[in-house]
């Protein structure tokens, strides 16, 4: 039975409250926020594990209230957005949102990707230290810390996980549908242009540090991180 906490975030009534119907439904815990300070304060009070998050919020809207909630913590977020288009989904992966859904959307759907992001983010970390090192570049994914060259650099953590799974398992060719699987989880509904965004921001941080690894692509197939004698 599921007891996590969902704080969801929309300035629809009647989208949350629909919202809550199906999750109460799963033994979820829900509260609502409906402008983005109110959703903020709500994070901070409610320490929820999980937040589904619209885009065009009153006061602040989803983007900023992604940033914020990102500058100090790695709970799992899903935006909402009505617009759908290209932008907005890149633009919410970088920032750090774990998934997307558009509306309109069929309910179930969002419950499954909920359940499909919580049992993710519910395998990391564990007791073991999880951390691969290479020349310049240390990738931690028990504290989320990526240093680079001796520096600390800021990363949303479905990079972490993207390049700990790779790094973790050197010059091992994965093609975008295996990244979706093993790092997203086998039900995730999103396609291969996020694994592409991702390796794009990593390649911004890593690209020239050193000369004994690099992320590189293999056409027509995927992505390996590949090391050098």
């Amino acid at each position: 039975m599921s007891n996590e906490k969902i704080l969801v975030v929309d300035d629809d009534v009647n989208i949350c409250e629909l919202l809550r119907l199906y999750l109460e439904k799963e033994q979820y815990r829900v509260s609502i926020a409906h402008d983005g300070l109110t959703a903020l304060k709500m994070f901070k009070e409610y320490n929820p594990d999980l937040v589904l998050l619209d885009i065009m919020l009153p006061e602040l809207d989803g983007w900023q209230v992604c940033r914020e909630i990102r500058k100090t913590s790695n709970k799992p977020i899903i935006m909402i957005t009505a617009k759908g288009e290209t932008f907005d989904k890149v633009l919410g992966l970088e920032l750090g949102a774990d998934d997307y859904v558009v509306k309109p959307f069929e309910a179930k759907e969002v419950v499954a990707r909920v359940k499909a992001v919580l049992r993710r983010a519910a395998c990391l970390p564990d007791n073991m230290v999880k951390e691969v090192n290479f020349d310049k570049l240390s990738v931690n994914l028990t504290n989320y810390e990526l240093r680079v060259d001796g520096k600390k650099i800021d990363t949303p953590p479905k990079e972490m996980e993207l390049l700990y799974h790779l790094a973790g398992n050197p010059n091992r060719v994965y093609t975008r549908d295996q990244l979706l699987d093993e790092v997203w989880g086998f039900d995730y509904y999103g396609d291969s242009r996020t694994v592409d965004v991702h390796i794009k921001r990593l390649r911004e941080k890593l690209e020239g540090v050193s000369d004994k690894w690099e992320l590189k692509t293999v056409w027509s197939v995927g992505y390996k991180f590949e090391t050098k004698d």
